[in-house]
């Protein structure tokens, strides 16, 4: 492969825009791969800090979720902006414009950070099908890499289509939870009251510990390479105009996207505390736990199955844009190309095997631990992926007249040192249990 090679080449430019039609139709072509980055801000990872937050201090942490969601909003623009301006995803900029050294390491931590992911998706997936049909997690995390052939399947029907399965697969998640809402009738008063920040959040250790894992789990490093790419399946033309157009459009589609995803991880937790934290059950703060006591504590039979089938979908949006993640990030650091097939059977391999293990050996217990640590590596990855983007869209020599203005850039360094900041401070605590 050339210095030259398009991203996800061939999916590249593959989606029409209709260029001189109205605001609306081209808003239309470009709806899409704001969904697909979407997904990663309510994975499996997410669910359960939500539930902690929710039925430990009820509503107060909503403006934690808010914004996280803001923070992830600015960073997507800018991960679109990248793919846009420069015509490069950000594994290929980490790969132009860094040492082959230092292209090499942030190479590996993107890998791991993918496997760490994955390992989220294959546990999220496991516990959705153990609640609904009484599987065992160690059966349910074995058929989790059969999910490939729905990966293979999807793709042979073009990225719209794919987009489309993505999409409906979270309005079927939203959907579910806007039925536990109605069943649960929370205080909205007092929901509105907790978007708005308090000192409580900071002075509280508790409160700050939790308030710091919502923010960890919500902006994650795959989705920023992800993003990039994905953009440019649009075949949007090659004029500035037209690409402003385009940067203009796709900024759009993710708003409104991450703006669904902060719905589904603000119902997560305003269910938890509408359900668990006015019953006096603080203490609720695993997956499982809030699928048993839904049912009973709502007295609505479906409750529970309501909330699993709504985590499958979950799992199962994570995985479809984990692979393009993988395929993104190895195509781009390495600039060489895998089957998808046989790339999405190595990382969901190297998910599986530790996944198995330890579950077979400590049960339940140790899928919740494996997760919570999942979400720590993918924490830990995080600084390795937001400052290369931050600085490769302030750079005018790489961005030109795309760089991002002044404006932006500082408040996306801003943004940068918040997150970095936050999760040493969450990693710190876990190391100290």
């Amino acid at each position: 492969m050339t210095a030259g090679t398009r991203s996800l080449e061939d999916s590249f430019a593959t989606v029409p825009v209709p260029q001189g039609a109205g605001f609306w139709r081209r808003l239309a072509a470009f709806v899409g791969p704001g969904w697909l980055v979407a997904v990663g801000y309510m994975d499996p990872g997410n669910w359960a800090t939500d539930i902690a937050g929710g039925s430990a201090f009820g509503y107060a942490l909503l403006s934690v979720v808010l914004l996280s969601n803001l923070m992830a909003i600015i960073l997507q623009s800018l991960s679109a902006r990248l793919g846009i301006g420069a015509g490069l995803d950000l594994a290929q900029a980490c790969r132009r414009r860094t040492s082959r050294p230092v292209a090499i390491v942030l190479w590996v931590l993107a890998e791991v950070a993918i496997v760490a992911c994955d390992l989220a998706e294959v546990l999220g997936t496991a516990i959705a099908l153990k609640l609904l049909f009484g599987l065992p997690l160690v059966w349910g995390v074995v058929i989790t890499g059969l999910d490939v052939f729905l990966i293979l399947a999807l793709q042979r029907f073009g990225f719209r289509r794919l987009e489309a399965f993505i999409a409906s697969l979270l309005l079927i998640i939203a959907g579910c939870f806007a039925l536990e809402l109605f069943w649960a009738g929370p205080d909205w008063a007092a929901a509105a009251a907790g978007l708005v920040p308090r000192a409580e959040i900071v002075t509280n250790p508790a409160m700050l510990y939790i308030a710091i894992g919502i923010l960890g789990a919500t902006v994650m490093p795959h989705n920023l390479y992800l993003h990039s790419s994905i953009v440019q399946t649009r075949a949007y033309g090659s004029s500035e105009a037209q690409r402003r157009d385009a940067l203009k459009l796709a900024t759009i589609d993710s708003t409104v996207a991450l703006g669904l995803a902060f719905f589904i991880n603000a119902a997560i937790l305003v269910l938890a505390a509408a359900t668990f934290h006015t019953a006096g059950r603080t203490d609720i703060a695993e997956i499982e736990d809030a699928h048993r006591l839904l049912a009973p504590m709502l007295g609505v039979g479906a409750a529970s199955a309501v909330f699993a089938i709504a985590l499958l979908a979950s799992g199962q949006n994570s995985t479809v844009t984990g692979t393009l993640a993988g395929q993104i990030v190895m195509e781009g650091f390495l600039d060489i190309r895998l089957p998808v097939w046989l790339r999405r059977l190595v990382t969901r391999g190297i998910a599986i095997v530790p996944a198995v293990l330890v579950v077979a050996a400590s049960g339940d217990r140790g899928a919740t631990d494996l997760l919570v640590l999942s979400q720590v590596v993918l924490s830990l990855q995080l600084p390795f992926a937001v400052i290369p983007l931050v600085a490769f869209t302030a750079s005018r020599g790489l961005m030109g007249a795309f760089a991002a203005p002044r404006w932006l850039v500082v408040l996306a360094w801003a943004i940068t040192a918040i997150i970095v900041a936050l999760n040493g401070y969450l990693i710190r605590g876990y190391i100290a249990g």
